[in-house]
């Protein structure tokens, strides 16, 4: 959606100019840009890239912000530093960036783009079905680091609260629904 902000300028620009051009030959390529003002266009490379920067940046303060709650005590229903629950962290995390998401992790995982695990990045969310009883997404976490072998998520664990794991440890491998990207 934010490409349209470059692209929809450089349509109206493109139009415009339609038929105002004399053919004129140019004596090298750099007299044509020159002329045209085609090096006033930017690049879709380079947009590509800002908005890549833009969403890493958001990232980068999603985690920041989550970190501040390591070791807040689980309380259901929770969204304070006195105690909160996995959608309660990541909920209190997207909003202070003015992300308003659903309050359960259930509600949360409808949203954005299904992932691969080959595709996960920082700021990413994966979610569980941790009561095998009940067949519902019932836990989510927030990607927080990548290296060539594991996927760190930060998460609000009943019995430990807010902690970071491990996606390939046994517990979080075998109770894995999804990921799904948000930004």
């Amino acid at each position: 959606m934010r490409a349209w902000r470059y692209i929809l300028p450089l349509l109206v620009l493109s139009l415009s100019s339609c038929g105002a051009r004399k053919n004129i030959t140019p004596a090298s390529p750099a007299a044509e840009v020159q002329k045209t003002g085609f090096a006033n266009i930017p690049d879709f490379a380079e947009i590509e890239k800002e908005i890549e920067t833009e969403e890493n940046e958001t990232s980068f303060q999603l985690i920041d912000h989550a970190l501040q709650f390591l070791g807040t005590k689980y309380k259901y229903g929770g969204t304070t530093p006195e105690g909160m629950d996995c959608s309660g962290l990541v909920y209190t995390t997207f909003l202070q960036r003015n992300i308003e998401l659903p309050r359960s992790s259930r509600d949360m995982a409808l949203l954005g783009q299904e992932l691969g695990l080959d595709q996960i990045r920082t700021g990413d969310l994966l979610f569980f079905i941790t009561d095998r009883r009940k067949k519902n997404i019932n836990h989510v976490g927030l990607v927080v680091e990548l290296d060539q072998e594991h996927i760190f998520f930060i998460h609000s664990s009943t019995s430990r609260g807010v902690i970071i794991s491990r996606l390939d440890e046994n517990y979080w491998r075998d109770h894995f629904v999804m990921a799904r990207r948000i930004l």
